[in-house]
């Protein structure tokens, strides 16, 4: 049983959570809302995730989409750009809620604990954006998925890869762990999805990605101290790896499935009666 209250306007399922958690620094969000637009990596990520809507969303009917961790509603605005999805937002945390409202004050946007939605065969598909990483218990985060879909429903996730990048970057950031494929994949399939599709991501940009990772690893790190180095890179190199990434998507949009990566995308299907 889901008791709803309701805190700044949102329908909060898990109070308790509302107001912040260690799972995700908070001055995240207002740092976000200023890179995603710009940024190399926010934005080939979302082309990614829009193109595989596409490919494994039916469209004969308005599908009804939840995203888990929207955080401050940047993939959602995508998503709404696409103008065919019935879309619900969904945080633990109401100060990314807060700037998501802002984006897209017309979206339903709703206060949720991950592991536990308060929903059961609701959704067509269910989306979660380098959100699994943050929490203790991925594998009640994956079950609540599959009760919340649709018989048939997908599930489309992407997060950090490879535990050898490693370094302070996923310490400050509150990951809890990053993937590898195969640990992914029977993670899905242990909950009951069928894989449909999974690839790697950051391909081109691999070894880059490492020599920076590698420098950090031996940097103490404290949550309250997040690291930026990253992410506020100038305009020259930003553009760089825009074209690099251009690579990526381009062999995944043919259907590939590239081995490696500092991302892992992966697409699961419930199964149906």
């Amino acid at each position: 049983m889901h008791e709803a209250v309701t805190i700044d306007g949102f329908t909060c399922y898990a109070p308790t959570l509302a107001l912040g958690s260690n799972d995700f620094p908070i001055e995240v969000y207002s740092r976000f809302c200023l890179l995603e637009n710009r940024h190399f990596w926010f934005r080939a990520r979302n082309r990614i995730i829009l193109r595989t809507f596409r490919r494994y969303v039916a469209r004969n009917e308005r599908p009804r989409i939840l995203e888990v961790g929207c955080g401050t509603g940047y993939v959602l605005q995508g998503l709404a750009a696409e103008k065919c999805y019935e879309i619900t937002g969904a945080d633990s945390n109401i100060e990314g809620l807060r700037y998501a409202r802002r984006r897209l004050p017309g979206i339903e946007l709703v206060q949720v604990d991950a592991r536990n939605l308060p929903y059961e065969s609701e959704f067509d598909a269910i989306g979660a954006f380098d959100v699994i990483e943050h929490v203790a218990e991925d594998e009640a985060v994956l079950t609540s998925f599959y009760r919340a879909l649709k018989p048939g429903g997908i599930v489309v996730l992407t997060v950090p890869q490879h535990q050898w990048l490693w370094s302070s970057v996923d310490e400050r950031a509150g990951h809890k762990r990053r993937y590898a494929r195969q640990v992914l994949l029977d993670k899905l399939v242990a909950t009951g999805f069928d894989i449909s599709y999974v690839t790697s991501f950051v391909t081109t940009l691999l070894p880059v990605l490492y020599v920076l990772r590698s420098a950090k690893r031996s940097h103490s790190s404290t949550v309250a101290n997040v690291d930026w180095s990253e992410l506020e890179i100038r305009q020259i190199a930003n553009g760089i790896c825009s074209a690099a990434m251009l690579i990526d998507e381009m062999l995944i949009g043919c259907g590939i499935s590239l081995p490696a990566g500092g991302s892992l995308l992966a697409v699961g299907r419930k199964k149906k009666p």
